[in-house]
C-alpha cells in the first residue's frame, strides 16, 4: 500500500489514491461513527463540482479524548476512484455524520445515486434540542465544543491545487469538532426521547425527490405579475428549455439566461432574429445560435400549446383568517419555547396561514409536529380552545 502524503507544516493526512482511502475507509467501518464534510465549487457549472472530502473519526475512547484519525480525500486526483467512500455510506454499523447535509448529500447522490445510511445531520439535531433555526456550525463549535474557527479560507477556490496549510487546516476542522458536537448532540436527543423527530427530517434529506429537478417543472419557481395562461404556457416552455439545455451542457441557467430575461422573452414573445436582437436583458451568451433556435422553438411551442397552464383561482378564506393566522403564531411560539425547538422546524408562515384558511394536508399536522403544535393548532382553529396569559406566560383554555 502507498504511504498517504502528509504536509510536513500541518501534518494533515491526505489521500490520493483509491487504496489509501480503502484503507481509511476499513477502519472506519470499525468504529461508531464518522464525521464528513465536503468542500466544492458551483459558480461554473450546474452540478457541484466536489473538490475536497473530509472525514474523521473518534479515537477509542470517544471524542472527548481529542486525537482520532481524520484524512482529506482529494476527488481531484487522477488515480482515485470513490466507491471505496461509498462502500462506508452502505456499512449501516457506522453512523455518518454530517453538519447541514443537504448540498453534501445532492453531489453524492448525484454522483453515485445513493445515499449514506444511517445518516445523523447535526443541524436538524441541534434545531430539535433549541439551539435556534438554521444554526451554524460555527455556533455549535462555540457553544458545544468551546472552540474558534478561522473562516478565512471559506470562500476560497477548492479546485487548485496544491491547497494552502490554511485551507487544509479550515477543512479538518470541519470535521473534527464535529465529533464532540455529534456526541454531545446524540446524547441530548436520547435524553429528551427525540430520536423520531430528528428521523423524520433525516427521511426528507435521503428522500431523491429532495434533489431532482425536472426541466417540465422549472417554470414554477418563476415569479410572474401576469396570470394570463397563454404567457404562463410561454414561460413554462422557456424555463423547460433552460433547464434541459443546463442540466445536458451542466453550466449554471444564469448562463442560459437569467429569469429577468426570461419574462421579457415570454411578453415580447419573438418569432425571428431580428425580434429577438431587440431583446434588452438577454446576453451575449443566451444570442448563441443554438439557444437562440431553442428560445424562439420555445416560444412557438407556448403560443402553439392547446391547454396552456392556469393559475389557480384564489378562494377567500372565511372571516377572521388574519385573526386566527395570529392566533396561531401565538400559540406556535408557545408551543416551541415550551419544546425548545426552532418554530420554523415545526411550521412555516404559510402553513400558519394555510391552518387559517382550512388546509389540512401539511407537513405540521403530522408526525412529531402534530404532537408538539398541529393537534391544538386543530383544535383552535376549529374554536375548541382558546388562548389567555398568565403571568407572562400563554396557556390553552378548553371553551367547553
Amino acid at each position: 500500500m502507498s504511504r498517504p502524503e502528509r504536509s510536513p507544516m500541518t501534518d494533515i493526512t491526505k489521500i490520493t489514491t483509491t487504496e489509501d482511502l480503502a484503507a481509511f475507509c476499513r477502519l472506519a467501518m470499525d468504529a461508531p461513527y464518522v464525521t464528513v464534510d465536503t468542500e466544492f465549487l458551483r459558480e461554473r457549472t450546474y452540478y457541484s463540482r466536489l473538490c475536497l472530502i473530509q472525514l474523521a473519526i473518534p479515537p477509542a475512547g470517544g471524542a472527548d479524548d481529542g486525537g482520532g484519525p481524520a484524512v482529506l480525500v482529494d476527488p481531484l486526483a487522477k488515480d482515485i476512484s470513490l466507491e471505496p467512500l461509498y462502500e462506508l455510506f452502505d456499512h449501516r454499523a457506522t453512523v455518518k455524520v454530517f453538519h447541514a447535509a443537504r448540498q453534501d448529500l445532492e453531489i453524492f447522490y448525484h454522483d453515485s445515486g445513493r445515499f449514506p445510511e444511517p445518516l445523523f445531520d447535526t443541524q436538524v439535531a441541534a434545531m430539535v434540542c433549541g439551539f435556534g433555526e438554521q444554526v451554524g456550525y460555527e455556533t455549535l463549535v462555540r457553544k458545544i465544543a468551546r472552540a474558534g474557527l478561522d473562516k478565512s479560507s471559506r470562500f476560497t477556490d477548492w479546485s487548485q491545487r496544491p491547497l494552502s496549510a490554511a485551507q487544509c487546516e479550515y477543512a479538518l476542522a470541519d470535521v473534527t469538532h464535529l465529533r464532540q458536537i455529534y456526541e454531545f448532540l446524540r446524547a441530548q436527543i436520547e435524553k429528551t426521547g427525540r430520536a423520531a423527530w430528528v428521523e423524520e427530517e433525516i427521511a426528507i434529506l435521503t428522500d431523491p425527490e429532495t434533489y431532482i429537478t425536472r426541466p417540465d417543472e422549472a417554470w414554477e419557481k418563476i415569479r410572474t405579475r401576469s396570470s394570463s395562461p397563454r404567457f404562463l404556457a410561454i414561460v413554462r416552455e422557456l424555463a423547460r428549455f433552460r433547464e434541459d439545455y443546463a442540466q445536458t451542457r451542466n453550466i449554471p441557467r444564469s448562463r442560459v439566461f437569467k429569469d429577468d430575461a426570461l419574462i421579457e422573452l415570454a411578453s415580447a414573445k419573438p418569432q425571428n432574429e431580428a425580434e429577438l436582437g431587440k431583446s434588452r436583458l438577454l446576453m451575449r451568451e443566451g444570442r448563441k445560435p443554438e439557444i437562440a433556435a431553442g428560445i424562439m422553438a420555445a416560444v412557438r411551442a407556448g403560443l402553439d400549446h392547446p391547454d396552456p397552464p392556469r393559475p389557480p383561482k384564489e378562494q377567500p378564506g372565511p372571516p377572521g383568517n388574519a385573526a386566527l393566522s395570529d392566533l396561531l403564531r401565538v400559540l406556535l411560539k408557545a408551543k416551541a419555547d415550551a419544546a425548545g425547538v426552532a418554530p420554523k422546524l415545526i411550521a412555516s408562515t404559510s402553513e400558519l396561514d394555510a391552518i387559517a384558511t382550512g388546509a389540512r394536508d401539511l407537513p405540521a399536522l403530522t408526525g412529531w409536529r402534530a404532537e408538539v403544535f398541529g393537534r391544538d393548532a386543530l383544535l383552535l382553529a376549529e374554536g375548541r380552545i382558546a388562548l389567555s396569559a398568565a403571568g407572562g406566560a400563554v396557556r390553552i383554555v378548553e371553551t367547553g
